[in-house]
């Protein structure tokens, strides 16, 4: 939770046609008392209170008390820098060092640093997520943010992880700098930078599309081999030719194929194949048909 979330929400004024606090009062209720917490209507203006289920009153402004409008507290200067690097350093064991990372953030001129030792493959990173809290933070009191990571291997290890932090960055208008690697530099995502954005985009399809084939690669290897994949089998012979006609006459795709179809013997009888399995059914039919010797006609 933020400090003195109050100030953030009374940035703003209520936007409840029973309460219109103004900016700089707390809210208030219909008999014209201090509210013992904020309205949801008004603190969800405060993008990094959106997740909140309430933000209470503090007692600064007596809740329970009767209501008065509060002066606006006018300051000559903002209370945040106009632009803040975070920095974020992490490793994934503790055989690793990681103050060459940190040297690196602190030479380039962060304001805060956010470091940890956890592997990618834990999806939960505590300091990852407090860097992109602070990082709404601030943003919401209108400064310029800038998460400030030394390689890009660093926020993640696959596409779809650095979709997904991406996206958040995105979302949040936060900028992100990379000190070395082949996408060294400042990238914006409300600018050109979006660029980067697309190209997670495309790693991440890539990658989808790189594991799928690199799965069913396996598969035929292993069948090729002899090996039986994805347990007993679950077509026959009538199975069989009405996927063949089913695609050779009334063209569907595998997953149309696949939902009128019913297995009819063991486990999974009753059930619909997999498009995975009408697949594999189909090519061997074709494999074994194109290796048959066509009769000669007579």
């Amino acid at each position: 939770m933020i400090s003195d979330p109050h100030k953030l929400v009374e940035s703003h004024t209520c936007p409840m046609s029973t309460c219109q606090a103004p900016a700089g009062s707390p809210c208030r209720t219909t008999s014209n008392k201090v509210a013992v917490k904020y309205h949801t209507a008004r603190f969800q203006l405060v993008p990094a209170l959106r997740s909140e289920l309430h933000v209470a009153t503090p007692a600064v402004r007596h809740p329970g008390s009767t209501w008065t409008a509060l002066p606006v507290q006018r300051t000559a200067a903002p209370a945040v820098p106009m632009e803040i690097r975070l920095g974020y350093a992490r490793v994934s064991s503790r055989t690793q060092e990681i103050q060459s990372q940190v040297d690196a953030l602190e030479a380039s001129g962060v304001h805060r640093l956010f470091q940890e030792c956890i592997s990618t493959r834990i999806r939960e990173r505590p300091e990852m997520k407090a860097a992109l809290a602070a990082a709404r933070e601030y943003r919401s009191l209108g400064a310029k943010v800038t998460l400030v990571v030394h390689e890009m291997k660093r926020l993640g290890r696959g596409a779809l992880e650095l979709l997904k932090v991406a996206e958040e960055l995105r979302d949040a208008e936060i900028e992100l700098e990379f000190l070395t690697g082949p996408l060294a530099g400042k990238h914006d995502p409300a600018g050109h930078g979006a660029a980067l954005f697309a190209f997670f985009a495309a790693m991440a399809e890539s990658e989808r599309d790189y594991i799928r084939d690199k799965t069913l690669e396996g598969q035929e290897t292993a069948r090729a081999k002899g090996k039986a994949i994805g347990g007993v089998p679950v077509s026959d012979d009538d199975m069989l030719a009405t996927a063949v006609r089913l695609r050779d006459t009334e063209h569907l795709s595998l997953r149309e194929i696949a939902s009128r179809l019913v297995i009819r013997t063991g486990k999974k009888r009753g059930q619909h194949p997999s498009p995975a399995t009408v697949m594999r059914m189909l090519r061997e039919h074709d494999a074994q048909t194109a290796a048959t010797p066509a009769e000669p006609v007579r």
